[in-house]
C-alpha cells in the first residue's frame, strides 16, 4: 500500500465532531462523545474497494444515543474532495466482526477531476440487538464504506483528529465576574485578571493544574519521543559562528553538538589551536545561567560579559581580563547588578564603559524576572575597572519621558561618546553626542571622573554636556563610521528603504547638513553599514528577502563589487571593524546549516574565500532532497507578500501534505531565510512542508511596509498570513485539516489572532510567548514599549482598533463548519519579563470557557497551555530545553492532524 491523499480534503467524516452546521436539513444531531481514533482509507486494487475506517472506543449507552439520532435523522455526511467534486455518503457501524443493513445504499454519482465516473456505493449497518448492554462495543468501529468503479488503485491514508478532550477535562477556573472597567464608553469585562498576580497560590494553582492537562495529552502524542530522538540525532552536529577579532586575537563561538550553550574560544591566529575562554555549561547544572553578551575594551585586554538566569531579562554584567599572549582569562571581582537592555560601551583607555540599569524592582517570590512592574526610567551608569557597583557614576536619564530607552556607544577613534534615545520600537531616535576628551579625569586611576555628573549625588549635579545633533524622533540614526568630527550614518531620513548620509558635527547650524553618501534604492532595503580598513564600506541588501552584499567606496558610495553568494538566503553574522580591512560572514539558507566566508577588502579583485562549512553529521537528511520555492502571494487588499515554501523535491500536491506555516508581521523585523533543525524535522518526520510568510509590520521591504501592519493597519498583518495560508490549500500543498500555524511573542498574537478571525482555516495553532491580551500590554514590564507598534490602550482611537483585534477579547464559539477551534497549544515560561505569562493564562482561560464551558459545547479539539518553569521568552534557552518543546509542540501538531510518522527509524 501506497501513501495516496488524492481525493479527500476536510472536513472528513468525524463522529465525534459532527455537528448541524455541516450536516445539512440536520436540526437535532449533537456531537460525538470524545473518543482518541484513527481513519484508515485502504483500496483493494483487486475488487475496487474503497473502505474507510475509524477506530473509536465507545460505551453502549453512548453509542445507543449516537444510533438512535442516526435512525431518526437518516443523517448524510457531506465530503468536499480536494478536485471539486463532492458526494453525499450514509453512515453505518460494524461491531464485533456482524453488520447488519441500517437504511438501503444511496448511490451517487462523482465526475472525477480528468472526467472519470467514480460511483460511491455508500452502505449503512448497524445492529440494534447489539447497541443494549453489550460490552464489545467499547470496541466498536465506526466507518464508512464506499466502493468504487476505479481499478488500478493501490493506497492507504491516514487522517483525521487524533486529540480529542471533553469540556468536563478542562480544570475549573474561577471567574471573576465584579471586574468591570469602562475604557472610553465600552464597558470591559476582565473576569481573570487575577491570573496577573504570578506569586498567588491560585495562579500557581492554575499553572500546576494546566500543565497536568497538557502533560497527559502529550502522553497521546505517540511520536513525541521519535521527535525528540530524530531531533537530537539531528541537532548533534558543531554549530560554529563567525570569527571576529578583538586586539591581536581571534574568538568565535562554538557548540560542539548537544552543549547547553555554546562556548567562547580564542586563538592567537586563525590556525592556532583555538581555546576555551569563557564556557557557559560551567555555570548552572541545569543550563538555566546563559552568556547573554559581550563587549571588549579596544585593547582587547578586557572583556565585560552579561549573564541571564532562567529566560529572565534582567542581567548581571562581569568582567574578565584576557593575556592577549596566551588568551587565559582572569575573572575579575566587578559584578553589577540590576541591568536590563544595556549598553557595554568601553572608553578607548580600558578604564571603564557605561552601561544601563534601572531601580532594583520589587522581590517577587518566584526570583527575579517574574514580577510584572512596568520597567521605567532606564539609566545610564558608568563603571570603573576594579570598583564596586557602589562607586558608580548615574550620569543619565529621563525623568520626562520614563518610558524612554537609552543606548550608549564609543566611536572608532575613541573619541565621542553617541547616545540613541528612543521611544518605544519605533526605528526613530534622537542622536545626541559628547567628546570624552572634554570630561575630567581622575589623578588616581586616569578613569573618567564623572562625579560633577553623578545624579545620585544631593546636590551640584551638572548635566553632562552633550550635543543634540537630532533632537526629534523623524528618523532612526545608526553610525557606521567617523573620520574626526565627520560622521556616516545609515538612516531612514527621507528613505524608508535606507541610506548612507554624512554630516560634519563641528558644524554648529540651527539645523544638521547632511551629504548623501549612498542613496536609497528603488526596491531593496539597505539594511545595514559597516566601515572597515581603506575606506571600504560593506553594505547589507534585502532584495525580496533574500540577502546581498555590496562593497561600496567609503568616501562618495560608488559600488566597487557586488559579492556573490550561494544562492536564496541571508547573511546572519557579519564582523568586520574599522581597524582592520579582513571581515569574516556568515550564509545560510533554509536547507543549508551555514557556510563561513572570509574576505581582505585590500585585495580588491579577490573573491570571498570558504573559510568553514557546517554539515550534519545525521546521515538522515541530505540538503540536496529539498527545495526552496519564493512565490508572491496576493492579500485582501491586493499587496504581494512573499513567502517562502520548503519541501521535498518532487513532493505531491494533492492537498495532503501536512505543513507548517511561520510567521510574525511586527516590529520592523524580517523574516530572513535561515536553517532550522525542528523545522527540518517536522518535514523529515512527518513528509512536511514548511512555509514562512514575510508580512507587512516586519522590516522585509523598510519602514513603509512596517508601518502598513502596525498601529491602525496591524489587520493588514493578520490578512497578509490568512492570504499565505489559502495560497498553501489553493496551490495544492495542503488543506485545512492538514495545515498548522506557529508564531511567537507578537508572532504568538499573529496566530491567536488569525485564528479568531478564521478557525475554519488551520487543523492546528501553536502560539509562543504571545501578546495575547491587547487593553493591558503596556502595564507590564517593558510592554510600554509595544505602543509604537500596537497603538496605546489609553487612546480612544486605537483602543477601538486594539479591541477588534486582541485575543483575549475575540474568542467565539464559530457558527459554521464544525463549530470548533483547531487544536491549540499556547506556550510561554515563568521567567518570561518580556511577555509576561498572564498573557498566554488568560487567553487560555478564556479559550476553555468560551469554546468549551459545557457539557454541550461543541468544542473537542484540545485547547492547551504549555508553562514551562525557569524559562522566558526564548534568548539563552538551553539545547535541552529546546528539544523538549519542540518535541511536544510538533508532535501534538502531528497527533492533531493526523499526521503519521513517515521518517526512518533511526
Amino acid at each position: 500500500m501506497k501513501a495516496w491523499a488524492l481525493l479527500f480534503e476536510p472536513p472528513p467524516f468525524n463522529p465525534a465532531k459532527l455537528t448541524t452546521a455541516w450536516l445539512p436539513g440536520v436540526t437535532r444531531w449533537g456531537p460525538m462523545p470524545p473518543a482518541s481514533r484513527r481513519y484508515t482509507l485502504t483500496h483493494n486494487d483487486l475488487t475496487g474497494e474503497l473502505q474507510l475506517s475509524v477506530g473509536a472506543g465507545y460505551n453502549t449507552a453512548q453509542i445507543s444515543s449516537w444510533y438512535n439520532r442516526l435512525i431518526r435523522d437518516e443523517v448524510l455526511a457531506e465530503w468536499r474532495f480536494s478536485s471539486g467534486g463532492r458526494a453525499s455518503l450514509h453512515v453505518h457501524c460494524h461491531v464485533s466482526g456482524e453488520e447488519r443493513w441500517l437504511a438501503p445504499p444511496s448511490l451517487r454519482d462523482f465526475i472525477f477531476r480528468r472526467e472519470m465516473p467514480l460511483v460511491l456505493d455508500t452502505l449503512c449497518y448497524a445492529d440494534r440487538t447489539l447497541l443494549a448492554g453489550n460490552a464489545l462495543l467499547a470496541d466498536a468501529i465506526v466507518f464508512v464504506h464506499l466502493s468504487s468503479h476505479i481499478k488500478g488503485l493501490d493506497a492507504t491514508l491516514e487522517w483525521g483528529w487524533e486529540l480529542s478532550i471533553s469540556p468536563s477535562d478542562y480544570p475549573q477556573v474561577r471567574r471573576d465576574e465584579s471586574v468591570v472597567e469602562m475604557l472610553h464608553g465600552t464597558r470591559i469585562a476582565d473576569p481573570y485578571r487575577w491570573l496577573e498576580d504570578p506569586d498567588s497560590d491560585e495562579t500557581r494553582a492554575f499553572v500546576d493544574a494546566q500543565n497536568s492537562l497538557t502533560e497527559r495529552v502529550f502522553k497521546e502524542c505517540d511520536t513525541r519521543e521519535r521527535f525528540e530522538k530524530l531531533m537530537t540525532e539531528l541537532y548533534d552536529y558543531p554549530h560554529y559562528g563567525a570569527p571576529f577579532r578583538r586586539g591581536s586575537r581571534y574568538y568565535f563561538f562554538l557548540n560542539t553538538g548537544l552543549q547547553q550553550h555554546s562556548v567562547l574560544y580564542t586563538q592567537a591566529s586563525l590556525d592556532a589551536e583555538p581555546q576555551v575562554l569563557l564556557d557557559p555549561n560551567t555555570l548552572s547544572s541545569d543550563g538555566t545561567v546563559a552568556l547573554t553578551g559581550q563587549a571588549f575594551s579596544h585593547s582587547g585586554e578586557l572583556m565585560a560579559y552579561s549573564l541571564g538566569s532562567g529566560g529572565s531579562d534582567w542581567r548581571t554584567i562581569k568582567l574578565m581580563r584576557i593575556d592577549q599572549a596566551s588568551g587565559k582569562g582572569e575573572d575579575l571581582s566587578d559584578t553589577l547588578e540590576h541591568v536590563k537592555f544595556s549598553s557595554m560601551a568601553w572608553t578607548h583607555d580600558d578604564k571603564g564603559f557605561f552601561y544601563n540599569r534601572y531601580e532594583q524592582p520589587a522581590e517577587a517570590k518566584g526570583g527575579l524576572g517574574t514580577e510584572t512592574g512596568a520597567n521605567k526610567d532606564q539609566q545610564l551608569w558608568y563603571h570603573v575597572v576594579g570598583t564596586p557597583q557602589a562607586k558608580d557614576k548615574f550620569v543619565y536619564a529621563l525623568p520626562e519621558a520614563p518610558d524612554w530607552m537609552i543606548g550608549a556607544q564609543v566611536s572608532d577613534d575613541g573619541s565621542y561618546l553617541l547616545m540613541s534615545l528612543s521611544a518605544g520600537c519605533e526605528p526613530a531616535n534622537r542622536l545626541y553626542f559628547l567628546e570624552l576628551e572634554s570630561l575630567p579625569r581622575s589623578a588616581a586611576t586616569g578613569a573618567l571622573d564623572l562625579a560633577l555628573y553623578d545624579r545620585a549625588a544631593t546636590a551640584g549635579v551638572r548635566p553632562l554636556p552633550l550635543v543634540k545633533l537630532v533632537d526629534t524622533l523623524e528618523a532612526q540614526y545608526s553610525y557606521v563610521a567617523n573620520e574626526g568630527s565627520v560622521f556616516t550614518f545609515h538612516t531612514n531620513l527621507h528613505a524608508p528603504r535606507y541610506r548612507v548620509i554624512r554630516t560634519d558635527v563641528s558644524r554648529r547650524e540651527k539645523a544638521t547638513v547632511w551629504e548623501e553618501i549612498v542613496p536609497e534604492h528603488p526596491t531593496d532595503l539597505l539594511q545595514w553599514g559597516v566601515a572597515l580598513k581603506g575606506g571600504v564600506l560593506v553594505a547589507g541588501y534585502l532584495h525580496d528577502v533574500a540577502a546581498v552584499l555590496q562593497l561600496r567606496r567609503l568616501s562618495d558610495g560608488a559600488l566597487e563589487r557586488e559579492l556573490k553568494l550561494p544562492g536564496l538566503g541571508s547573511v546572519r553574522e557579519f564582523s568586520g571593524r574599522s581597524e582592520h580591512s579582513e571581515a569574516f560572514f556568515t550564509y545560510t539558507d533554509y536547507v543549508t546549516p551555514g557556510s563561513f566566508y572570509r574576505f581582505d577588502a585590500a585585495q580588491p579583485d579577490e573573491p570571498p574565500q570558504l573559510f568553514r562549512e557546517t554539515e550534519l553529521r545525521s546521515a538522515a537528511y541530505r540538503a540536496s532532497d529539498f527545495e526552496t520555492r519564493q512565490v508572491f502571494v496576493t492579500s485582501r487588499d491586493g499587496t504581494r507578500v512573499p513567502m517562502f515554501i520548503v519541501a521535498r523535491k518532487g513532493i505531491k500536491l494533492d492537498g495532503s501534505n501536512p505543513t507548517l506555516l511561520y510567521g510574525y508581521g511586527g516590529f520592523n523585523i524580517s523574516l530572513e531565510p535561515g536553517f532550522s533543525v525542528s523545522r527540518l524535522c517536522w518535514m523529515l518526520a512527518y513528509g512536511g512542508v514548511y512555509a514562512v510568510a514575510n508580512l507587512r509590520g516586519g522590516g522585509e521591504y523598510g519602514t513603509a511596509w512596517r508601518e502598513a501592519g502596525s498601529c491602525a493597519h496591524k489587520q493588514n498583518a493578520f490578512d497578509d498570513f490568512v492570504a499565505c495560508a489559502e495560497h498553501l490549500q489553493a496551490a495544492g500543498y495542503t488543506c485545512p485539516g492538514k495545515l498548522v500555524i506557529q508564531g511567537g511573542s507578537n508572532g504568538g498574537l499573529l496566530v491567536a489572532a488569525c485564528t479568531n478571525q478564521r478557525p475554519d482555516l488551520f487543523g492546528a495553532v501553536l502560539a509562543q510567548v504571545g501578546v495575547m491580551d491587547l487593553l493591558r500590554f503596556h502595564k507590564f514590564t517593558i510592554g510600554h514599549a509595544w505602543v509604537t507598534d500596537y497603538g496605546s490602550p489609553d487612546d480612544a482611537a486605537a483602543f477601538k482598533t486594539l479591541l477588534a483585534i486582541s485575543p483575549v477579547h475575540n474568542v467565539r464559539v464559530p457558527r459554521g463548519g464544525t463549530r470548533q477551534y483547531p487544536a491549540m497549544l499556547l506556550t510561554t515560561g515563568d521567567h518570561d519579563d518580556r511577555v509576561v505569562p498572564l498573557h498566554s493564562h488568560k487567553l487560555t482561560a478564556t479559550l476553555q470557557h468560551v469554546l468549551a464551558g459545557g457539557p454541550d459545547a461543541p468544542q473537542r479539539n484540545p485547547l492547551l497551555t504549555r508553562v514551562e518553569v525557569r524559562a522566558g521568552h526564548g534568548a539563552g534557552k538551553p539545547t535541552a530545553k529546546i528539544i523538549a518543546e519542540c518535541a511536544d509542540m510538533y508532535a501534538f501538531a502531528a497527533k492533531a492532524l493526523g499526521a503519521p510518522w513517515k521518517a526512518p527509524e533511526l
